[in-house]
């Protein structure tokens, strides 16, 4: 099982290298999509790396807005489906 340190260090890099303009724009704990960072659109393809990265398949129910706000949640998401 991967380390969720390292793994939520992976998940914000690929964030702040696809929708941030700053990285320090972004933390752990930064709203993604409720604060505006990441569209549906984007949450799309962030699941799709998910997916690939980590070998795993999310449901399209789980992937919901509130479980895609913040690396830490998303972390933990992931945790659920390795």
């Amino acid at each position: 099982m991967p380390d969720i340190n390292q793994m939520k260090a992976d998940i914000l890099k690929y964030v702040v290298n696809e929708y941030a303009e700053d990285e320090d724009d972004v933390t752990f704990d930064t709203p993604l999509i409720s604060g505006g960072l990441v569209d549906s659109f984007s949450m799309v393809s962030l699941k799709r790396f998910l997916e690939v990265k980590y070998k795993i398949s999310i449901p399209d129910e789980r992937a919901t807005p509130e479980a895609f706000d913040n690396v830490t949640k998303i972390a933990n998401l992931v945790l659920e489906y390795l």
